[in-house]
């Protein structure tokens, strides 16, 4: 895959710089819109971060080439769904009129053996470590927890202290229930010490506080968009004086089940209403 020279990331830089005086130039650079040097690096950087973000293509060694809105592509894949994909997202940078899509398509082809992580690979890390901080700020069980995240290719470590077992395997769960992540190394402790030393007592965090329906509804639909076993998109969610109602379609009753789970451990939820999801 190309790797960004000093130049490039010069130009990407001036012309993010630049973003905050497109307006005012626009009607003096509308006939230049399409050429220039720095034109061709910001689209060939848009391209080529789009494929690192991918994790259809970023393995894969292709090189991206634009001149004049024309946008060239060799190298090589695997299958021609890939090929097709590279060419799609060409097409869909503004200002890209032409593609010349080269890459060569081999069943044999095995992708270079990349010893670093790379920019996608880095992303996808820091995507599924918000995705647990956040799926365990909403749950119910994150009174007295005060935990850690860390993630490592997909392998998550959760480390820090929470008030109960119950939290503790509550918080392992949520986290191997997370899109992306490929193991869950469990090291929080249980202790009855909140994290500014103070006693942590149960009752205390038992005592609800009003909390707005429409916070509910979103964070339960947020929690099936992260999780892996659950098409969120399916399920309609709708929330009153705390009860939560979930209605639509899922694939199994496991699925049905998981997205009960995941709902009923929400703060400010009392109860989960199921009756309208049906698989």
């Amino acid at each position: 895959m190309k790797i960004f020279t000093r130049k490039l990331l010069l130009a990407a830089a001036i012309t993010l710089a630049l973003g905050s005086t497109a307006v005012v130039a626009e009607n003096s650079m509308a006939a230049k819109e399409h050429t220039g040097p720095i034109t061709n690096a910001r689209q060939e950087a848009q391209i080529w971060t789009t494929y690192a973000l991918s994790p259809y293509l970023r393995a894969n060694d292709i090189s991206v080439t634009v001149l004049d809105g024309k946008a060239t592509l060799t190298g090589n894949v695997a299958e021609d769904v890939h090929k097709d994909l590279a060419g799609a997202i060409a097409e869909g940078v503004k200002g890209i009129d032409d593609v010349d899509n080269q890459i060569s398509v081999d069943a044999d082809y095995k992708a270079p053996d990349r010893s670093t992580r790379g920019y996608g690979d880095v992303v996808d890390d820091v995507t599924i470590t918000t995705a647990i901080k956040s799926k365990l700020l909403w749950s119910k069980h994150a009174e007295g927890m005060d935990t850690k995240v860390e993630t490592n290719n997909g392998k998550v470590e959760l480390s820090g202290t929470v008030a109960t077992q119950q939290a503790k395997e509550q918080a392992g769960k949520l986290a191997k229930n997370t899109n992306g992540v490929r193991s869950v190394d469990n090291k929080l402790r249980v202790s009855d010490k909140t994290a500014d030393g103070k006693s942590y007592k149960k009752a205390d965090a038992q005592k609800s506080t009003a909390i707005a329906d429409s916070w509910i509804t979103t964070k339960v639909k947020s929690t099936f968009m992260y999780s892996s076993n659950v098409a969120g998109a399916d399920i309609s969610v709708n929330t009153d004086k705390g009860v939560v109602t979930l209605a639509g379609k899922v694939d199994s009753g496991v699925e049905q089940a998981l997205a009960i789970e995941l709902a009923q451990n929400i703060r400010g939820v009392k109860s989960v209403s199921s009756k309208q999801l049906i698989f």
